[in-house]
């Protein structure tokens, strides 16, 4: 037997960030350490508020930055307010900076709010009874990226590790992922048993509660169909037997 649902966690994350560093000798005498740093921020899911944020460090002092709400460079220092305002001066550097915010809102489309965690549960059931019967079931989350994730399962809120038979991630060969976590328990009556999914693109940890209460409608559907296979094969052989009756009393006439 085969339960499953499903549900979408809301698609958060505060900052993707990505850095460039370069090492360079700007005199005969010494060494400066330069960094750029690149990042996005945002908060709300439908990334209307995204911030593209240029950093500019000499010797880990940030001396000019960029700020997409500004739409211009900023300088911190006084070497950094000349660097800002001859690239503020310059309409191929802002427009460069806005096509780099353009393209962060494009990679936070394909590969961040695609990112669901799908819950499958697949509960095996001998007998009448849901409790008290060894039960497996499977935490499945699909289609997440980047490949770093953690799915663990709670009882009645507290972690469970003994009972985790299994835990398998996979690519699927399009920059997403799946993981697969089974867990082999025998359920209680009362029990809540949840898997939690951590994943960069949640900005909290996702719970999943198993439903007991689908064992049942599950249970119900497969009695009516046996009772309406049942009822089936029983009209059926009544109509059988009734037509080699009818069948045999006949008198063939040449």
């Amino acid at each position: 037997m085969q339960l499953g649902f499903s549900a979408c966690g809301n698609v958060t994350a505060t900052v993707l960030e990505l850095s460039s560093h370069f090492d360079t000798v700007c005199t005969d005498w010494t060494d400066d350490y330069y960094i750029r740093q690149s990042r996005c921020i945002y908060s709300s899911p439908d990334f209307s508020d995204m911030v593209y944020i240029d950093s500019f460090y000499l010797n880990q002092f940030l001396f000019t930055q960029f700020n997409s709400t500004l739409r211009k460079f900023v300088g911190f220092s006084e070497i950094g307010m000349r660097v800002a305002e001859g690239w503020n001066n310059s309409p191929f550097l802002l427009s460069e900076r806005t096509g780099w915010l353009k393209t962060f809102l494009l990679f936070f489309y394909i590969c961040v709010i695609s990112i669901c965690a799908y819950t499958n549960w697949k509960t095996i059931i001998n007998g009448k009874k849901c409790f008290n019967v060894m039960t497996v079931l499977m935490c499945s989350a699909y289609e997440f990226y980047p490949p770093r994730i953690k799915v663990s399962w709670l009882r009645d809120g507290k972690p469970v590790t003994s009972e985790v038979t299994s835990t398998m991630e996979m690519a699927d060969g399009d920059w997403y992922y799946q993981i697969h976590s089974e867990l082999e328990y025998t359920p209680k009556s009362g029990e809540k048993v949840s898997c939690m999914v951590e994943h960069a693109s949640f900005n909290k940890p996702m719970f999943y509660d198993w439903d007991p209460s689908l064992l049942e409608y599950e249970r119900n559907k497969v009695a009516i169909g046996a009772s309406g296979l049942v009822l089936g094969i029983i009209i059926t052989a009544t109509g059988l037997i009734y037509f080699k009756k009818k069948s045999i009393g006949r008198i063939l006439v040449p």
